[in-house]
C-alpha cells in the first residue's frame, strides 16, 4: 500500500480524535509524516504498531476500525494514544526495517548489567544495575520514543506486531504483569487461530501455556514495563495468518486492554 493513501486513511478520522504529527522522517528522497492519534478520557491506553514494515495487520486493522475502536472506548472512558503506523517507509515496501535498512524497533532503553557495560537486551533472569531511556537508534524510534515520553505512564500499552518467521497460522504475545490478566484475551484469540503453548518461538523465547512469553528486551513494552505500566504487551499473529483472523485477534486485545486501562 502506497503511504500517501494510508496517511489519508488516517486524515479521515480528524472528527473522530486529534490526528497530530509527532514528527516526518525522509527515507529514499519520500517525506513520510508520522502521526499520533488522540482521544481524551479518564484512564489512558497507549497502541503502537507499524514497527517493522513485513506486519501490515497492525497498522491496517487501526486504520479500518479506528471508528469502532474509539466508540468502545470512549463507553468506558479510556483515552487512546495511537501510533499506528512507526516504520511507513518499511510499511510502503513490505520491509522488516526502513529504507535505510535500520531497526526501528527494540531501542527504546539501555541496562547497565555491571558497571560501565550497558546491553539493549537481558537475558532470562539476569540482573542489572539500572536502566536508562536511550537517546540513539533509527530516526523512526527516536521520534516515537521522544513523543511517548513527553507523557505520563498510561493505565495500559498494547503495542500490535506480527511473526514472520513461523510457518504456521499462529499467535502468542509478549507480555508482563499477572497472566491472569491476559488469559481470556488469548482463549477468545484462539477461536480465529491457534494459539502456540509450551512452544518455541526462536532460539531465545519459548510461550508458557497460555501463548504467552516475558522478555526485557528493550522495546516499547518493556520500557512501559520499566515506568510502572500494569498491563502491558506485545502481540503477535504470524504473517501466514489471513488477514481477517489477524483483525479479530488485534481487536480482542484492543478491546480487552482498554477493558484492563478502564480497570485501572
Amino acid at each position: 500500500m502506497e503511504y500517501t493513501d494510508y496517511a489519508r486513511r488516517i486524515l479521515s478520522y480528524t472528527s473522530l480524535a486529534d490526528v497530530a504529527e509527532y514528527g516526518r522522517v525522509v527515507e529514499a528522497g519520500k517525506d513520510y509524516p508520522l502521526f499520533r492519534l488522540t482521544v481524551p478520557g479518564s484512564r489512558w491506553l497507549v497502541i503502537t504498531s507499524g514497527f517493522h514494515g513485513e506486519e501490515p495487520a497492525g497498522p491496517l486493522t487501526l486504520a479500518e476500525s479506528f471508528a469502532e475502536i474509539v466508540a468502545y472506548a470512549k463507553a468506558r472512558d479510556v483515552g487512546l494514544r495511537v501510533y499506528p503506523c512507526i516504520n511507513p517507509s518499511g510499511f510502503e515496501v513490505g520491509t522488516r526495517y526502513n529504507r535505510s535498512e535500520e531497526k526501528p524497533n527494540n531501542d527504546f532503553l539501555r541496562y547497565e548489567v555491571t558497571p560501565g557495560v550497558w546491553k539493549g537486551e537481558l537475558t532470562r533472569e539476569e540482573s542489572f544495575q539500572r536502566w536508562v531511556l536511550y537517546d540513539g537508534g533509527p530516526k523512526e524510534t527516536r521520534a516515537v520514543r521522544a513523543d511517548i515520553d513527553r507523557f505520563a505512564p498510561p493505565a495500559a500499552a498494547l503495542d500490535i506486531h506480527q511473526d514472520n518467521y513461523l510457518p504456521q497460522a499462529a499467535t502468542y504475545a509478549y507480555t508482563f504483569g499477572d497472566s491472569a490478566a491476559y488469559r481470556p484475551l488469548m482463549e477468545a484469540a484462539a477461536a480465529h487461530v491457534a494459539v502456540i503453548r509450551h512452544q518455541k518461538v526462536d532460539e531465545n523465547h519459548h510461550t508458557d501455556a497460555d501463548g504467552l512469553i516475558v522478555s526485557h528486551d528493550g522495546s516499547v513494552t518493556d520500557y512501559f514495563t520499566r515506568r510502572g505500566v500494569p498491563y502491558t504487551s506485545a502481540l503477535e499473529t504470524t504473517t501466514r495468518t489471513p488477514l481477517a483472523s489477524c483483525h479479530a485477534v488485534n481487536l480482542i486485545w484492543i478491546r480487552g486492554f482498554i477493558d484492563l486501562a478502564a480497570r485501572g
